[in-house]
């Protein structure tokens, strides 16, 4: 930029100097011809001012009319701008300043729009921030309200006396009991959440066989299995499959697949739990060939609090958390977690990076 204003004055008072000896060379013809509307003010002129400063004068003149005429785009371009700049102040951000040139200026007005753009991305992550914090208190107050006055109801009946034997005191005692369990677990998966999602977890990484992990977690989930009727089946390489990993954090994400899986899986009788290499990564596959999640739920498949049936309760349906933690878990490791289900099956897919020892 200091460049072309230097420039720009040079070819100014070029175009003066040049302007001025060519209004001379005029003055002298019109002088000598005798052209008389002309000839008094030359006769002035000369005699009051003088040659040397009437140039000078004018050159000025003509110097300060090129700098104007030759800037005027360059003025125009920066009032541009300001102007630009004012209404983003007052919130506008979704204006954006042409790029005209690729100047000083123009540079200026990329870097104003790429502000702009990062001001707005940054108060659209902070309203979203706010939105998530407000819809997780009204989700966990709604959540944790259900059980407590459940377990107030029967604590209430036990209080005042208000049943007619043992067995039935047994049978509310019972009740709130498991009111109780089911309010520990929501308040232990939103306490496993919150630390996951906003970072506050330190994974322990360790190299861990795949394989041998997968391998234990369905021998203990296989009994769950067929008390639910169902048949629980691993299949995968025969070489260790490495990977570096917090083991306790993976096994509660593969557990939380397996037993939705078998949850919700029961139709198909099956559920199967692939192992593979595919490149740098290990890819982990949960299938079940039940009934398919709807098309319209798949995006929203591991949001927190989402339920794919929203007539489930957390007795039924979990606290809505399980996958969104288990979400969290696989990106602190690097990998990806999917999820895609048609009428003939339902598949989770979590991919890792691989351990190369």
């Amino acid at each position: 930029m200091r460049w072309k204003l230097v420039g720009l004055f040079f070819l100014s008072a070029s175009l003066s100097v040049v302007t001025c000896v060519g209004l001379a060379f005029v003055a002298i013809i019109l002088y000598e011809y005798n052209w008389l509307p002309f000839r008094g003010v030359f006769v002035l002129l000369h005699e009051s001012v003088g040659v040397i400063p009437t140039m000078i004068i004018v050159g000025l003149v003509l110097f300060v009319f090129y700098v104007v005429v030759l800037s005027f785009r360059h003025i125009r371009y920066l009032e541009e701008i300001g102007r630009a700049v004012q209404r983003l102040s007052t919130g506008q951000l979704d204006h954006k300043i042409p790029i005209r040139t690729r100047d000083e200026m123009g540079k200026l007005a990329e870097n104003i729009n790429i502000m702009s753009a990062k001001l707005k991305s940054s108060m659209e992550e902070e309203r979203q921030a706010v939105q998530a914090k407000q819809e997780l208190i009204t989700n966990v107050s709604h959540d944790l309200r259900t059980p407590l006055t459940s377990i107030k109801g029967y604590l209430q009946y036990i209080h005042e006396n208000r049943y007619k034997d043992e067995v039935e005191l047994m049978y509310y005692a019972d009740i709130a009991y498991q009111k109780t369990l089911r309010l520990e677990r929501m308040v232990n998966d939103l306490f496993e959440y919150t630390r996951v999602a906003y970072g506050q977890t330190k994974l322990k990484l360790v190299p861990i066989d795949l394989r041998e992990l997968l391998g234990q977690l369905s021998a203990e989930l296989r009994l769950m299995a067929e008390e639910a009727g169902m048949e629980l089946a691993m299949d995968g390489p025969e070489e260790r499959v490495m990977i570096k990993a917090d083991g306790d954090k993976l096994v509660r994400v593969f557990e939380n697949l397996i037993s939705n899986a078998v949850r919700y899986g029961r139709d198909g009788r099956r559920v199967d739990i692939r192992l593979r290499q595919s490149g740098e990564m290990a890819e982990v596959r949960v299938i079940n060939y039940g009934e398919p999640i709807p098309r319209k739920d798949l995006p929203y498949i591991f949001d927190r609090f989402h339920r794919v049936d929203k007539s489930r309760s957390a007795d039924t349906g979990g606290t809505g958390l399980g996958l969104a933690i288990a979400r969290n878990i696989v990106e602190l490791h690097q990998g990806t977690i999917t999820a895609a289900s048609d009428e003939a099956q339902t598949c989770f897919t979590v991919k890792l990076p691989l351990y190369r020892i």
